[in-house]
């Protein structure tokens, strides 16, 4: 199984799980089109679905183009609202929390998050990767799971550094108190981690860093050591193995 980012930033998100087979799941509709195909060199045939966690543009600014396209979207009935006055649009499959479904080779469980709008967490489970556990845009994770062998992992920003930036009266009070409310701080990821059982994970992978209030190399850094696994942040172009452990 690869990973591979195409953004993960307040300008859009998007990533993509490749098996061996070549059968492909998007996370998030939050780039073009586009950039999808060049990153599959523009074979679209092995795509079994795109998954979305929520609606704001930039986690499902592209839902429509993908839809148009002829790929199948699976989001909550928040996001279906969103985007479409039809109740039944094509290739839109409104997922209910907690239930199962089977996207192509891919098992999908979806599970309700803490933000301003309806939004998904996902676990993802692949013969190949194991189960991967997906969050994005939440204040916390209200849940501990069994069994993970890959972890995306919202790490947004770092408290220290937002209010320092007010202090020097850098910082505009009304983002930063959004992204306190809806989103996951530094020692809020580090505190998930700690709650969740590592010993079958084998890649973490911090996702959404704030451009201006987040520290990669701190985060990286302090991960690696509370986990002592391989940790990477979601830039452009990161493209890892996203396999098992041998435990």
């Amino acid at each position: 199984m690869r990973f591979i980012t195409l953004s993960s930033d307040s300008t859009g998100n998007g990533y993509l799980l490749k098996s061996c087979s070549g059968q492909v799941l998007i996370i998030e509709a939050g780039v073009r089109l586009s950039r999808v195909k060049k990153a599959l060199d523009f074979d679209l045939s092995g795509i079994a679905g795109c998954i979305i966690s929520h609606s704001h543009n930039d986690h499902a600014k592209y839902l429509t183009e993908y839809q148009e396209a002829g790929i199948r979207c699976y989001l909550n009935e928040g996001t279906r609202k969103a985007f479409f006055k039809d109740d039944h649009p094509f290739n839109i499959m409104v997922l209910k929390e907690k239930e199962q479904n089977i996207i192509g080779e891919f098992l999908i469980k979806p599970f309700l998050l803490k933000h301003d709008v309806e939004n998904y967490g996902y676990l993802i489970h692949h013969y190949e990767s194991g189960l991967i556990c997906f969050i994005t845009d939440t204040n916390y994770c209200p849940f501990i799971f069994h069994g993970l062998n890959n972890i995306l992992v919202e790490a947004n920003y770092s408290s220290e550094i937002i209010d320092r930036k007010l202090l020097d009266a850098t910082a505009n009070l009304y983002l930063r108190n959004r992204i306190l409310t809806y989103h996951m701080e530094f020692e809020t990821t580090k505190a998930f981690l700690q709650a969740n059982d590592l010993s079958r994970v084998n890649n973490i992978v911090l996702l959404h860093l704030s451009m201006g209030n987040s520290n990669q190399r701190q985060f990286q850094e302090e991960v690696i050591e509370q986990t002592g696994k391989q940790i990477f942040v979601a830039e452009k172009g990161l493209d890892i193995e996203f396999n098992k452990t041998g435990v």
